[in-house]
């Protein structure tokens, strides 16, 4: 699955960077699309926008003048909070090359807004060294399961889950406030009480400011990824998944029993008050 061809990069000008969202008060992406391939990624429904023919997870624009188009944005906007990033993850493996993200992260800081960092690569361990120090900034990491094969599968292109913890630490060890968000977890796979008694107790020895948690979105789009997945390696799952997807009443009981068992682990595991189930 992620050794399939994927499309040439291509470089964008961006108008705007710094939009208001929905989660926080703005979000900042310097990136459409993502090299991940996440098979649950609800931001898919972005490829409408973008005219590219190619599945999602199998191109990406890139909004080089991003880092100039910020600078002037945050002399004339209102400091807040900022999600870095929300429809793509700012880190992907050719922030390496472009170190966009890195020189918005930076801005922002500088600028008095609050950068709130989510990926699920370690390379933001790069940029440590411009978030030590400052309070108005943190970085989380998702994390959905400690089974590398599995791991691997649902998101091919992420760092393994063992380097986002150490991750975690790192950030710990420097001072820098840190967080985890888990989930999105799916039905079957990494929702199983192992596989959460795992997760949860890899990361409960660290000082993290908050632990998020939540399942599956039913977004239009994820359920056309879905289905190749599940009939690829767990065909007798697809019933369980349809209903989850198309039967409200099932999706609430599942999602009820999940918040349940999240919470019961995380108590086991002495993080009880840490967490949050955003569902």
């Amino acid at each position: 699955m992620y050794n399939e061809v994927v499309a040439a990069p291509r470089e964008i000008l961006a108008k705007n960077v710094l939009v208001k969202s929905g989660v926080t008060d703005y979000s900042v992406n310097c990136y459409v699309g993502c090299m991940h391939g996440c098979v649950y990624c609800y931001a898919r429904f972005m490829r409408r926008f973008t005219g590219h023919e190619e599945p999602w997870g199998r191109f990406l624009d890139v909004r080089i003048n991003a880092p100039e188009v910020l600078a002037r944005e945050v002399r004339s906007k209102k400091p807040g909070r900022v999600f870095v990033s929300s429809v793509c993850d700012g880190w992907q493996p050719i922030e390496k090359r472009y170190k966009l993200t890195r020189e918005c992260v930076r801005t922002l800081i500088e600028a008095g807004f609050h950068a709130g960092i989510l990926t699920k690569s370690k390379l933001v361990t790069r940029d440590f060294d411009i978030l030590k120090g400052y309070d108005n900034c943190d970085v989380g990491f998702t994390l959905t399961t400690m089974d590398e094969s599995l791991r691997f599968r649902i998101e091919p292109g992420a760092s393994p889950t063992w380097e986002r913890i150490a991750a975690l630490e790192e950030a710990c060890n420097r001072g820098i406030k840190a967080w985890a968000f888990l989930g999105p977890f799916m039905p079957g796979l990494s929702d199983t009480d192992e596989s959460l008694d795992a997760l949860i107790s890899a990361i409960s020895r660290l000082p993290l400011a908050r632990i998020y948690a939540d399942k599956l979105n039913p977004r239009p789009g994820v359920w056309n990824s879905i289905v190749p997945f599940i009939k690829r390696y767990r065909p007798e799952l697809l019933d369980t998944y349809r209903r989850l997807f198309f039967d409200p009443e099932d999706y609430r009981a599942y999602c009820s029993d999940l918040g349940f068992r999240l919470r019961l682990t995380a108590e086991v595991h002495g993080v009880g008050e840490k967490l949050k189930v955003v569902f």
